[in-house]
């Protein structure tokens, strides 16, 4: 193949890439708010705080976070319910049983948290928070980069999400993030356009009922 082929096809790929990720970006922009602006919706089932890396029992940085967001709408009087979704595909590696027990410290009674223990990524807690836990209204708690993805998906999903930011300032290696984002961005694009089920469903826990089900 030519090189000058090859040249204009790296040249659409890029440009489709970026036309894509802005879109995503920008289609629910709207929806990003703060929280004396989620203190005036009506009928949020509840907050789903997105899970992040963990340090044995202790939440890392950026999830400590968001934990803390949550924590802060929840005590605003926005919902009574919380989901807490991620990682707990291994034994000794359990995000959303550290999130829990960080909340009940916090004050927010056990039964009024749900884990989604299957949230391996954005979609598929997105796609949960939905089938499982029964979600039609909700606020996602995540660093705003990573809140145009997950407002796009829950909303491409048929849930009406909105999102409040956890930035506390600017984190380490954020660029290398921001640029990750860009392709995570275009591949739940395709994701949200077929809308696969996920790997691990389970039975329906209706997020009107007691997050205590949810306990392992």
């Amino acid at each position: 193949m030519p090189m000058v082929i090859i040249f204009c096809l790296l040249v659409l790929f890029l440009i489709l890439t970026l036309i894509i990720n802005f879109y995503v970006m920008f289609r629910y922009k709207r929806k990003i708010i703060d929280v004396n602006e989620a203190k005036k919706l009506k009928d949020i089932d509840c907050i789903l705080v997105l899970g992040a890396q963990v340090f044995g029992k202790q939440p890392g940085r950026m999830l400590k976070h968001r934990l803390r967001k949550g924590l802060e709408l929840y005590n605003n009087g926005v919902t009574k319910k919380i989901i807490v979704s991620g990682d707990h595909g291994r034994v000794n590696y359990d995000e959303v049983n550290v999130m829990k027990k960080y909340l009940i410290k916090k004050g927010i009674p056990s039964e009024n948290i749900f884990m989604d223990h299957a949230g391996f990524s954005t979609y598929e807690s997105a796609y949960r928070a939905k089938n499982i836990f029964k979600v039609k209204k909700l606020i996602i708690v995540t660093q705003k980069y990573h809140l145009y993805r997950a407002i796009y998906i829950a909303n491409k999903l048929g849930i009406d999400a909105y999102g409040v930011s956890s930035d506390k300032f600017k984190y380490k290696k954020q660029l290398k993030r921001e640029l990750r984002e860009v392709f995570a961005r275009n591949k739940d694009f395709l994701t949200c356009i077929f809308k696969p089920h996920t790997k691990f469903e389970g039975k329906e826990i209706p997020i009107s009922g007691n997050g205590d089900l949810t306990n392992d």
